[in-house]
This record gives C-alpha cells, structure tokens and sequence, in this order.
C-alpha cells in the first residue's frame, strides 16, 4: 500500500485540475495565437504563470486504484501489475486467465 498522504495529494490535484482546466485552456490558446500583439500574449503568458503549479495536467500521476501504487499501472485497467496478479488469481478480474508452467 502506498502512503495514505501520497494518494491523497493525487486526489487533491486532479480536483484542481479539473477546476482550473477552462481557465489555463483559454489562456494557452491566447499565448499561442499568432496574430495577438505580443504585449497581450505576453501578459496572458504572466497570468498562466501565476496559476498553482498542482493545477496542470501533466502534474498527476497515475496510481492504482487498489493499492494506490504509482508504478507499473496498466491505464486501461486502472491498477498496478501486481494488484492485477493477485485478483487475477482469486478470478474476480473477468476474462483474465494466470498462465502457469
């Protein structure tokens, strides 16, 4: 299991993502409009700066949802691979078969 505090924080910013999504999108497309004079891109460019770091997309990382563990996470199943194996092995993931040898 990972640190309580971790998964929390994950959740914590993907709510401020979530909030602040239309926001930075507008902003962004001010900065990268061409044809705006470079003053206004500029101070669109200081206001986008001005956001909370934890409000953009790139800053959440993907955990399972079981374990809360960060690495190794299969997004189409939204777990790690080793909360996969252990479901797997009680058959409660469907269509799942465990090879063994």
């Amino acid at each position: 299991m990972a640190k309580v505090s971790a998964v929390e924080k994950n959740k914590r910013r993907r709510k401020l993502v979530a909030g602040q999504a239309t926001k930075r999108a507008a902003l962004k497309a001010v900065i990268m409009n061409q044809e705006l004079p470079i003053e206004e891109r500029f101070k669109a460019t200081l206001k986008l700066a001005a956001l909370p770091r934890n409000g953009s997309k790139t800053r959440i990382r993907n955990r399972c949802e079981v374990t809360g563990r960060p690495r190794a996470y299969y997004r189409k199943l939204k777990m790690s691979r080793i909360a996969l194996r252990e479901l797997g092995n009680f058959g409660s993931v469907p269509g799942l078969v465990k090879s063994s040898w």
